[in-house]
């Protein structure tokens, strides 16, 4: 099908549109942009950088993708944005290119649900279909993984890693990583209990819930140590999958600094 662009949009003709694209009243295409088929882009977005959309993505209006990072040391360089296929951006989400401090891109995944005034900033990698509420702030560097749900007005500190099916509390301040499964929520935020309805969802056994349940029990509530719990859940009966992923997990958050796996950046002397 025919690709229909408004009369008040400004595409540039280097810009690269798929089949049955939709572009509406006043947005902005800059000429390093692909968008891939069957997407909707309403009234009053931009799009500029290098920026990539695959398949069947909803942007609704007043949305900003691409747009140079919010980092005093970017250089202008040809960093990029990549989000992939069946994404739902609603109104004034801002997802910022990567700066040059890691790979250069900024990455959203496939089926991703993100509300109103959501802020992916640059260098992020976002998984696969995640919920993030109203006002979502996600910092730099962030990384956030698979089937993932943020309350709204959440805030994400920079190099933070939020683990596969987490369940981020409202208004809460993540300064560290989260663990797989938990949910986690407060002004300084900690884990409150095992995500027990995001597992059954997903069609998780009532085995990996419980194994889960007696790990947040040994690690949260009588708080004997990383160590010691891996060693009482790993004498105590087959080590499922879950079991393993969660202490991997928590093996690179200590690893790194502040809490956060990810920011090995060297301290001051």
């Amino acid at each position: 099908m025919s690709v229909v662009i408004a009369p008040t949009a400004v595409v540039d003709p280097k810009a690269k549109l798929g089949k049955d694209v939709r572009v509406g009243h006043f947005c902005v295409i800059g000429p390093d942009v692909t968008i891939g088929d069957r997407c909707r882009i309403e009234d009053h977005v931009t799009i500029t950088g290098v920026t990539r959309l695959g398949d069947d993505n909803q942007v609704f209006s007043h949305c900003s993708i691409g747009s140079h990072p919010q980092d005093v040391s970017y250089r202008n360089s040809p960093t990029r944005v990549e989000i992939g296929n069946g994404n739902v951006l609603r109104e004034q989400v801002t997802i910022n290119r990567a700066s040059e401090k890691e790979d250069g891109v900024t990455r959203v995944g496939d089926q991703n649900y993100m509300m109103t005034g959501t802020h992916i900033a640059h260098d992020c990698h976002i998984g696969s279909r995640i919920v993030m509420a109203n006002n979502c702030m996600i910092a730099g560097h962030a990384h956030i993984h698979d089937d993932v749900t943020i309350a709204g007005g959440a805030g994400i500190h920079q190099f933070v890693s939020v683990g596969t099916l987490a369940f981020v509390g409202a208004m809460s301040r993540i300064l560290q990583d989260v663990p797989p499964f938990m949910i986690i929520e407060g002004y300084d935020a900690k884990p409150r209990c095992v995500n027990t309805v995001g597992l059954k969802r997903h069609d998780y056994s009532d085995d990996d819930i419980a194994v889960l349940t007696q790990a947040f029990r040994l690690l949260y509530r009588q708080r004997v140590g990383i160590e010691t719990a891996r060693n009482e859940m790993f004498s105590t009966g087959p080590i499922r999958p879950v079991l393993r992923h969660l202490f991997d997990c928590l093996d690179t958050t200590c690893g790194g600094r502040a809490g956060r796996g990810r920011d090995r950046r060297k301290k001051a002397a």
